[in-house]
């Protein structure tokens, strides 16, 4: 098996983005300065081996406010966002909380507030109970923001605010997918009005610009990165669709399908967000036990943005 020859399309960027690097040191910060346990509510970022190696230097996990039984210790919001209601029960709890929600959810949350005091009825362009979709909706009374997932939803989607209308969108979405939907919403509503620069961020758009430049040159795709995180899945989704039908998602708990691979000239790998290198890393090493691999990363764009932590963690 060790003789057959596989070449490896690394797509580039792929990994971590600057608003998962600023969470994760979010939390490292502010156990160096509160000690443990700090408390994190819903993982910092989707990613099982981030969460893990976090709970190791002393972060606890939890998905509500109430199952903190100590609330004199700190608390860390994650980096998809939560609604206004969670920092106001942490001041009702008098407890401390940082929050490391990522600053391009942060924009979209602002410019939510932004159109509904300017009088706008809102649609967000998102999935259902996708943490950034809950947080978003929450910064608004209920109401006055309707969520839209799909070309089927955009075509049936009925108002009264016709006069007043705009729309936002999450920011791990598909940029082709979303590019549709809004097509069918500006169909509809000629006078709907859009964000000023777009909400899908910049990072979404490389590592899918990136996927889709080496796809159709691979006989197998494989996205790094855990089944709940979205700009993953959009990856898989995004491999497909530009011509490497056999993408597949490799999470966790994926076991290496070698005699596919082996039927293989080509293979592609990226990851997403999310997903720390290392793993890209071991899935390497472990192809490399049975073939020769020769490795050669594609690089669309480089990337150089950095979000400095807050403040009080300095």
């Amino acid at each position: 098996m060790k003789n057959k020859q596989i070449k490896i399309l690394l797509s580039a960027p792929r990994g971590f983005c600057a608003g998962v690097e600023r969470a994760i040191e979010i939390v490292e910060k502010s156990i160096q300065k509160y000690g443990s346990p700090v408390y994190v509510r819903h993982e910092i970022v989707h990613n099982k081996h981030v969460v893990d190696n976090l709970k190791n230097k002393g972060a606890i996990f939890v998905e509500e406010l109430e199952e903190i039984n100590d609330k004199s210790r700190p608390v860390i919001f994650s980096a998809h966002g939560v609604p206004k209601k969670i920092p106001e029960d942490a001041e009702n709890y008098k407890m401390t909380y940082v929050d490391a929600t990522c600053p391009l959810v942060s924009k979209v949350h602002r410019e939510a507030e932004n159109l509904n005091k300017a009088g706008y009825h809102i649609i967000l362009i998102g999935h259902e109970n996708h943490p950034e979709v809950i947080g978003t909706m929450g910064q608004l009374p209920k109401g006055s923001i309707d969520l839209v997932q799909n070309e089927a939803e955009a075509m049936e989607y009925k108002t009264n605010h016709k006069e007043k209308l705009a729309f936002i969108t999450q920011t791990t979405l598909s940029v082709d997918d979303t590019k549709e939907i809004i097509k069918i919403l500006k169909d509809r509503f000629t006078n709907i009005k859009e964000p000023a620069k777009e909400d899908i961020c910049y990072a979404t758009t490389n590592r899918q610009m990136a996927v889709k430049n080496i796809a159709k040159e691979c006989d197998m795709f494989f996205v790094i990165g855990s089944r709940n995180s979205s700009n993953s899945v959009r990856l898989v989704e995004v491999a497909k669709k530009s011509g490497c039908q056999n993408s597949q998602l490799f999470h966790s708990e994926s076991e290496i399908p070698f005699d596919q691979i082996e039927n293989s000239n080509t293979i592609g790998i990226s990851s997403g967000a999310s997903a720390p290198e290392i793993l890209v890393e071991d899935f390497i090493n472990e192809l490399k036990k049975k073939f020769s691999i020769n490795v050669e990363e594609v690089e669309i764009i480089k990337e150089n943005v950095v979000f400095k932590v807050p403040n009080k963690l300095n």
